[in-house]
């Protein structure tokens, strides 16, 4: 019997009636779009036709994403050095880039594990090369839709790779606003957050249509390619992710992707309009 840790395993999570996702090519995926918009190469051209489209009714979209991606670094980064996170559960992680985030909270924290979650079976194949533990951490990665988080919680991988009695940190890094409110956001992050233990933290990033009219046009031209989308405000943010799940922000709260914490390094900060993204970090008491 392989571990759970072994790739030759890393299978869908067993009993959740989730089917592996056949690859088509010819559909643009969440996961690829974002690798172009972010100047990756493993994309195909559904996705590059989805992504231009994107671009032609929301011309700083890339920026949104490079600013997005620098949140997603400097949050986990955070979580290890300052809240002293040793387990992560990435859910809808994406195609790997380096610095991934195992890299990132390895390097302040090497005992720390990461079990990664996505349901492209593009990201699948670059995690199993890709996705290195450091000597002293661990990494794995589950194939399963955030849409069925029992699937995500009780799988053979997620159990055996993070203890529940220890404080868990839940990345959701632009995932949510691909859950429109018809296919139950609120109950899905009940689901999650309510698996974790006390002292745990969760922190997500959303699309916000409030700060640029073409962020509505761009999400629109996303849901006739197939790909469901629902930006939301900061106050629906806020209210959906952590004020309804009892968690408590830390500073600075939710706030542009742009501005949370940002690191005197990090090139000038754009414009509202160009990243049209929040973003925030919370403890569950």
């Amino acid at each position: 019997m392989t571990s759970p840790l072994d790739p030759a395993s890393w299978e869908p999570a067993s009993g959740s009636g989730h089917r592996r996702p056949w690859l088509d090519a010819a559909r643009p995926s969440p996961a690829r779009v974002y690798d172009y918009l972010l100047g990756g190469k493993d994309n195909f051209a559904a996705d590059r036709i989805a992504a231009e489209k994107m671009v032609a009714a929301l011309p700083s979209i890339r920026v949104g994403a490079q600013e997005n991606r620098r949140f997603l670094l400097r949050g986990v980064r955070c979580l290890a050095a300052e809240m002293g996170m040793r387990q992560f559960l990435d859910i809808g992680t994406g195609i790997p880039i380096s610095p991934n985030v195992h890299e990132v909270v390895q390097s302040v924290m090497p005992g720390a594990r990461v079990a990664y979650v996505d349901n492209d079976p593009v990201v699948l194949a670059h995690a199993r090369a890709l996705m290195v533990s450091g000597p002293g951490g661990e990494v794995g990665y589950l194939e399963a839709d955030i849409r069925e988080p029992d699937s995500i919680i009780g799988s053979d991988l997620v159990r055996h790779m993070l203890d529940f009695d220890e404080p868990v940190a839940l990345v959701l890094n632009a995932v949510l606003h691909f859950i429109p409110d018809a296919e139950g956001p609120a109950e899905i992050l009940r689901a999650l957050i309510g698996a974790l233990p006390p002292g745990s933290h969760v922190l997500a990033s959303h699309l916000t249509p409030e700060h640029n009219a073409g962020l509505m046009p761009a999400s629109d031209g996303y849901n006739d390619d197939g790909v469901r989308t629902q930006p939301r405000t900061r106050a629906e943010f806020e209210r959906l992710v952590f004020a309804d799940q009892g968690l408590e922000l830390v500073e600075p709260g939710v706030v542009l992707v742009s501005r949370w914490r940002r690191d005197p390094d990090d090139p000038p900060a754009p414009t509202p309009a160009e990243v049209s993204a929040y973003g925030g970090l919370a403890r569950l008491p």
